[in-house]
């Protein structure tokens, strides 16, 4: 199958693009000018130059593809540059979906999050919201995926957390900490969109990636502390009541590390039941903690 792929050059894109040519198919990636070298050398892999948000540029560009994987998203926004939600989010799926449906490519996998929702209140999932919305109105065989909150070796996430335990005596965690996250493997999130290449039955279907164990904020920082050979982590929780307007006076800042949006994520907390994922493609979601005692030890 020749695949067309957008966000290639992301986190959970590379693992994806991995996972495409082990299982024998062939690529298409788009990828913004000067972004090539961050794509692997591979027999399979073809590049078209071009970028999600201008439509001009798909112009041609999924012709003699068999489906299309949408990937492009961003966590969080910086206007000044252009980067937003919307545009993002709901442009390039806008995009895309138009492009596949001119260019006879029915097949379509889209990358969205869990905790999308009609009633979300925070941009980020608002943008989801409405980019899963066009892609149910289009005429394509479409899948969505939702995945939580994803980690890797290579993954930002990690490199975050294992810093901060690492190198504070005290880590500073906004509220109680007792807010529950299931953090997904990029590898497990990875295997899934490869397999529903191959499986009618997950058309028109949305799935919830997440992983196999709940666990609060402070219980995750303890498992890094467990991974990193430092036992139990020291932890200073900070009062929300200081902390939300604080967030909200300094979110412009781009060297502030969370905006107000985050942090409401962040306290909704990110789980949910991955049964239906998991069974559909046969997939065992990797644990974490095992996950993070193999990632330091390496």
């Amino acid at each position: 199958m020749k695949v067309f792929v957008t966000g290639g050059t992301g986190f959970i894109g590379q693992e994806v693009l991995k996972q495409l040519f082990a299982a024998g198919h062939e690529v298409r990636a788009l990828v913004r000018a000067g972004s090539e070298n961050k794509l692997p050398i591979h027999p399979g892999l073809d590049l078209r130059r071009g970028d999600a948000v201008d439509p001009a540029s798909l112009a041609g560009a999924l012709a003699g593809c068999d489906a299309t994987i949408h990937l492009v998203g961003i966590i969080r926004e910086i206007p000044a540059k252009g980067i937003t939600f919307e545009k993002l989010h709901v442009e390039t799926t806008r995009n895309l979906l138009e492009a596949a449906q001119s260019q006879g490519v029915r097949r379509y996998l889209q990358m969205s999050a869990n905790g999308t929702r009609e009633d979300a209140t925070t941009p980020y999932h608002q943008s989801k919201w409405q980019a899963e919305k066009l892609v149910r109105a289009s005429q394509l065989d479409w899948t969505i995926f939702r995945p939580s909150l994803t980690f890797g070796a290579k993954g930002e996430f990690v490199h975050m957390l294992a810093d901060l335990v690492r190198k504070l005596p005290v880590v500073p965690v906004f509220g109680d900490g007792q807010y529950r996250m299931s953090p997904v493997a990029v590898e497990d999130v990875a295997a899934s969109f490869v397999a529903a290449l191959a499986q009618p039955e997950s058309i028109g279907q949305t799935y919830c990636c997440c992983g196999p164990a709940s666990l609060s904020y402070d219980e995750l920082l303890d498992a890094f502390g467990a991974a990193l050979g430092k036992g139990k982590v020291l932890k200073l929780h900070q009062p929300l009541c200081l902390m939300k307007p604080l967030v909200n006076l300094l979110e412009a800042v781009p060297r502030f590390p969370i905006t107000s949006g985050q942090l409401t994520m962040l306290l909704e907390g990110n789980v949910c039941d991955p049964k239906n994922w998991s069974e559909t493609f046969g997939i065992t979601p990797r644990d974490i903690k095992e996950d993070l005692r193999a990632i330091f030890a390496s």
